[in-house]
């Protein structure tokens, strides 16, 4: 019996696949339907049109989501080499309506929680799921024929033959696949796809619809899981009673763009295929595929530096047909072409091999959708700003390198941030790799489909980018319940050049930190407001308002500290305490310029900390650390403070914690220690005064402190305790000097470089520098 002997043409499909695709054309050629009908959601039907625009290039994706929640949304994606794809393109070439038969989107969004689209609601019904036991149908007919591999099996007999042959031929296969189906759907029933009976309900009804108009010369495109339902005899009745009382919401459609990487199954897309860049370039290539595709891999391989000729090419294919011969296949399949790259083109590695599969067999390719597509207002402004910036929305990762002193990079830099903002996470900031001033920026961009629903759900907010983010800002600030959500906002705000949002923002900043008794809390925001201070200079953004409220948070910080640090606090607590004076020491740095006696008034605060006993002496060694760096603590004054440290009457715990603060290895404390000897005595008695029981307590602690050092810096400490007392001058005796240096200093010498230095750091020669020396330089 033909797939058209009793009823309408039905052509049932997998979801994305080519050799499916080249059928339903050539099925369609033959049989010169007089409408088609194809699986999606109706409220497409307006879209459909856009399908032949020039500017439609798949893969692209039908975008439904509730109007009154943005989040609320699901995907049809289609690519070039989808069968429902080419039944549209069919359609529209042939001049017969095309329309879409699914269950209505009003509906499937209407049952899903807010944000549970995102993604297609699974129309091939072949996806995993909790609950009950969801049939695979390719995998069960693949097991009954001998495949312990769905994927080969579907391309040993549908992608192999070919370029679909002959209409007959392709009608043949279609009934083929639909008598399978039939008795699947005999034994498993829905399958445990329970929804499916609803979807197929309101497909019969839409057939019945398409039988009054056009009779039965109509073709239905759908999933070949749906063909027994849809040719089954049903009762109109009984289809109306699965339809009735179905819940429903306003709907908006459109199209979006799509990538090659979020067809894949792995991508999390119910109806995903493993290998969409290959079933792209099966599609592509009617003839010779295995040809061309090792071809192509031996242009991406040159492409990064490896050696990779014809001949490689050529032997890549024998072995690949040999592969396919020994194990009984028509064809060399994707498993065979990759086995034959693997052993020819990467010498048997699997790490060119795994860039191949990402590249070629999965692909980024990113489609594109007409200005005509309906959009969302910001969605247009959006798109005008990436042109007019040529920032070009792509599918791979890709670094940009932002210049903050050139116009075109801040504007780029601004609408980046602000996309951030608002939820839409086009680029991530990374470190630069090359300069580190505060001029420069770096991005990593990476277009992924999902951000069409996060600008259409940021439309709320404002009909540009700059609206939208500074209504977003000023909601964001109004509902912040702790001050360090309004510090990271006002600094967001100064990064995306939000200058109107700045006064809500500052205001809720004020009445945060008034009411705000916490100093971790204080200590943790005053940082991001000194940032914020900066950005404002970098960007010619007025942040002086800010200059106010960060100088107030700092004035509270000193104030509150000791205490805050006197009370007993866990090993824990003191280690998150030191990180906030670590930040707080940071942010005075940047505000004592704007701050008249702020930087005094914090070294006050660091010298009630380094000298108060019931400071745990994590927090002590750092804050003498600190002085230290600063010149504000003398070197007697220091070893005194690492004496009382390390006394005896000091626990062995607090002593290392001291010893962690003061020369941890990521503040260069190894350096330190290197060059003052007398430091590194007092460390090197304690540490052989450690009671062996204490010793093993504090191991962690020293080995966290001395493990960090660069691996020179721990060689010549090394060397110096090994020397013992002294080290070096002490290894030689009274009098004497290492190897190479005099056992005192050479006056007359030191002072002829004098002239020298003075030329290098003050600029041109003066007339006291001899001119022999200024010639030298």
């Amino acid at each position: 019996m033909s797939p058209r002997a009793q009823g309408p043409l039905l052509l049932g499909v997998r979801h994305h696949g080519p050799g499916s695709a080249r059928a339903v054309r050539a099925a369609l050629d033959a049989a010169r339907p007089a409408a088609v009908l194809v699986e999606g959601p109706p409220e497409g039907d307006a879209l459909i049109a856009l399908a032949a625009d020039p500017g439609m290039r798949p893969p692209v994706a039908l975008l439904a989501h509730a109007a009154d929640d943005p989040g609320r949304a699901a995907f049809w994606p289609l690519a070039d080499f989808s069968p429902e794809w080419v039944a549209i393109r069919w359609a529209q070439e042939a001049g017969v309506p095309v329309r879409f038969i699914d269950l209505p989107a009003a509906h499937s969004l209407a049952g899903a929680g807010a944000g549970a689209g995102a993604g297609d609601p699974d129309p091939d019904g072949d996806a995993d799921a909790a609950g009950p036991v969801r049939v695979d149908p390719l995998a069960v007919l693949a097991e009954t024929a001998g495949y312990d591999d769905p994927e080969r099996w579907w391309e040993d007999v549908v992608e192999h033959r070919g370029a679909g042959g002959a209409g007959q031929s392709a009608l043949g296969a279609f009934e083929a696949l639909g008598e399978a189906m039939g008795a699947l759907r005999e034994t498993y029933g829905d399958g445990g796809h329970a929804r499916d009976l609803v979807r197929e309900a309101y497909m019969r009804q839409r057939m019945r619809a398409a039988r009054r108009e056009f009779g039965d010369a109509y073709a239905v495109v759908c999933g070949a899981w749906h063909v027994p339902a849809l040719r089954a005899k049903t009762i109109v009745a009984a289809d109306k009673a699965l339809l009735t009382g179905l819940p429903k919401v306003k709907v908006e459609t459109t199209w979006v763009p799509w990538t090659h990487r979020r067809l894949a199954r792995a991508g999390g897309y119910g109806a995903g295929i493993t290998s969409p860049g290959w079933y792209a370039h099966l599609f592509a290539a009617r003839d010779r595929p295995v040809e061309r595709w090792l071809t192509k891999v031996a242009g991406l391989l040159r492409q990064e530096d490896r050696q990779v000729s014809s001949a490689h090419v050529i032997e890549a294919v024998r072995l690949a047909d040999t592969l396919a011969a020994m194990r009984g296949r028509p064809l060399p399949g994707l498993t065979e072409t990759l086995e034959a790259v693997r052993a020819v083109m990467c010498d048997g590695s699997d790490i060119p091999l795994a860039l191949i599969e990402d590249r070629l067999v999965v692909g980024d390719v990113l489609g594109e959708v007409p200005d005509a597509a309906p959009v969302v207002p910001l969605q247009r402004d959006l798109t005008r700003q990436q042109r007019s910036l040529r920032l070009k929305a792509e599918a791979q990762d890709r670094e940009l390198e932002l210049d903050l002193r050139k116009d075109t990079d801040t504007a780029k830099s601004l609408l980046l941030h602000r996309l951030r903002l608002l939820g839409i996470e086009w680029g991530t900031p990374t470190a630069s790799r090359g300069s580190t001033g505060t001029f420069r920026e770096t991005w990593r961009l990476r277009w992924e489909p999902e951000l069409s629903v996060r600008v259409a759900e940021a439309g709320i907010w404002g009909t540009t980018v700059l609206a939208a983010a500074t209504a977003k800002a000023e909601a964001d600030a109004a509902g912040a319940e702790e001050l360090g959500e309004v510090t990271a906002l006002a600094e967001r705000c100064l990064l995306a050049g939000l200058s109107e949002a700045l006064p809500a923002v500052l205001r809720a900043l004020a009445d945060r930190a008034a009411l705000d008794t916490d100093v971790a809390r204080l200590a943790k925001a005053l940082p991001a407001l000194a940032r914020s201070l900066r950005y404002g200079d970098v960007r010619g953004t007025d942040a002086a308002a800010l200059g106010t409220v960060a100088a107030g948070l700092a004035e509270r910080i000193c104030v509150a500290l000791p205490p805050a640090c006197s009370v007993g606090l866990d090993a824990e607590a003191a280690a998150e305490l030191r990180g906030h004076v670590d930040g707080v020491h940071g942010a005075v740095a940047l505000l004592s310029d704007a701050q008249e006696g702020l930087r005094e008034r914090w070294s006050a605060v660091l010298r009630t900390l380094a000298g108060r006993d019931a400071v745990p002496g994590l927090i002590r060694g750092r804050a003498a650390r600190l002085l230290l760096d600063e010149g504000r603590l003398p070197a007697e004054e220091t070893a005194r403070l690492m004496g009382l440290a390390l006394s005896p009457a000091a626990s062995p715990a607090d002593a290392a914690g001291w010893i962690e603060g003061f020369a941890g290895g990521s503040s260069g404390g190894g350096t330190l220690l290197v060059h003052d000897e007398r430091l590194l005595g007092l460390i090197d008695a304690w540490l052989v005064g450690v009671p062996e029981r204490a010793f093993t307590d504090v191991l962690p602690l020293l080995r966290r402190t001395f493990g960090a050092y660069e691996p020179g810096v721990k060689r010549t400490l090394g060397e110096l305790v090994r020397r013992g007392p002294g080290g070096a001058a002490a290894a030689a005796g009274p009098g004497s000097a290492p190897e190479g240096f005099a056992p005192e200093l050479d006056q007359d010498r030191a002072d002829a470089v004098v002239a020298l230095v003075r030329l290098l750091l003050a600029g041109p020669p003066s007339e006291t520098v001899a001119p022999e020396v200024a010639a030298l330089v």
